[in-house]
């Protein structure tokens, strides 16, 4: 019956582990974008293309993810733990 884990949980599948990913290396690929998106945009400026809200965007990006892997390197221990 396909009603019978939300009535009784005990009939449930157990729960799958969660997939151990490299925070590192995503963190990095992503602040890379904003950071290319970054000197694209000042390449724009250089022809005169009004690019300021874009890089204020692009360069926030960047902190955020400098900021994120901050995060990570503290919280490193935590996370890998977890997925075991």
């Amino acid at each position: 019956m396909k009603l019978a884990p939300i009535f009784d949980p005990d009939a449930r599948r157990p729960s799958p582990k969660p997939v151990q990913v490299d925070l590192r290396l995503i963190f990095w690929a992503g602040t890379g974008l904003w950071a290319l998106a970054l000197i694209i945009l000042a390449a724009l400026t250089v022809f005169g293309v009004n690019t300021v809200k874009p890089m204020i965007v692009c360069a926030s990006g960047v902190v955020i993810g400098l900021l994120m892997l901050v995060w990570e390197h503290c919280n490193r221990r935590d996370y890998r733990r977890l997925a075991l």
